[in-house]
């Protein structure tokens, strides 16, 4: 199946996106699972980072099935229309169906929506990755950065399924963000900030603070920017009483590595940064 195409250049397209948000400000896009998403983009379970857990666990042959059973569903709630839908209908209901054949000769048109999730996740010159993880499993979360005014915000649930906002601001963004960091919204106040050897992650002489938050954390969150060359990383542990942040600026060699107990507002402002690290 060939991938949805746009009928205008991409800059052009990111600055009428940019020019809408502007008015409309931050919000929702669509919803599309595992499935539908590899039935609209193919090549994109490969070239996108964000990961499919769902159809991770499945088999080839339950994978055949369940791509024909989400073109059904992006049809008939009106996220695609088939010119061909007589011809399609007649080869999925035949027996054997040949599912490579068969996403060959579909002609599929996409809605405006989807053109914008499927193409503003492909594009982003740099990209925030979100990894929360708890006792229930993980969930992981990328903020696609194009401007100071167009990000594509994705969540990925355990489940499988895809939840796209675009949003007009870095701080709007970090507010999403932080819903995953901190679920319980503990991040009350602001402790002293330690500085931290990074021998000391290692071992046992981690200041006992911290050493008892990252025990007793409920949710685990990694965050770090995604570019040509990496970029900083912040790492939350979450328990039922507060929010520490350890911050590294360089991955690669870590250095300025800081711990603190962080207030939500500090902690929407580390984030908010992370989202407007420069290109490099």
């Amino acid at each position: 199946m060939a991938n949805p195409e746009l009928d205008i250049e991409l800059e052009k397209f990111r600055e009428l996106v940019g020019k809408a948000l502007a008015e409309g400000g931050t919000q929702p896009l669509i919803k599309l699972t595992d499935e539908e998403l590899a039935v609209l983009d193919p090549s994109g379970l490969e070239d996108v980072v964000a990961p499919t857990p769902h159809l991770a666990t499945l088999s080839e042959e339950q994978r055949e099935w369940v791509l024909g059973t989400a073109l059904r569903s992006l049809v008939s709630r009106g996220a695609v229309e088939i010119t061909n839908i007589a011809e399609l209908d007649a080869v999925l209901r035949s027996e054997g169906a040949d599912s490579n054949h068969l996403t060959a000769d579909v002609d599929m048109r996409v809605t405006p929506e989807v053109s914008m999730a499927l193409t503003l996740r492909r594009t982003a010159a740099r990209a925030l990755a979100i990894e929360q993880q708890t006792s229930s499993g993980s969930v992981t979360a990328f903020v696609f950065v194009h401007s100071p005014e167009l990000m594509l915000i994705e969540q990925v649930t355990g489940g499988g399924m895809h939840i796209f906002t675009l949003a007009s601001k870095a701080p709007d963004a970090a507010r999403i963000v932080q819903a995953l960091v901190d679920p319980f919204g503990t991040a009350d106040r602001d402790g002293n900030t330690l500085q931290l050897d990074p021998s000391s992650l290692a071992t046992d002489t981690v200041d006992r603070r911290l050493a008892s938050v990252i025990d007793n954390a409920l949710v685990v969150s990694q965050l770090i920017v995604l570019a040509e060359a990496p970029g900083p990383l912040l790492t939350t542990y979450a328990t039922d009483r507060d929010v520490w942040a350890v911050s590294v600026d360089s991955p690669q060699a870590p250095t300025g590595i800081t711990a603190q107990a962080v207030s939500g507002r500090t902690l929407e402002q580390h984030i908010t940064k992370l989202i407007e690290q420069p290109a490099a």
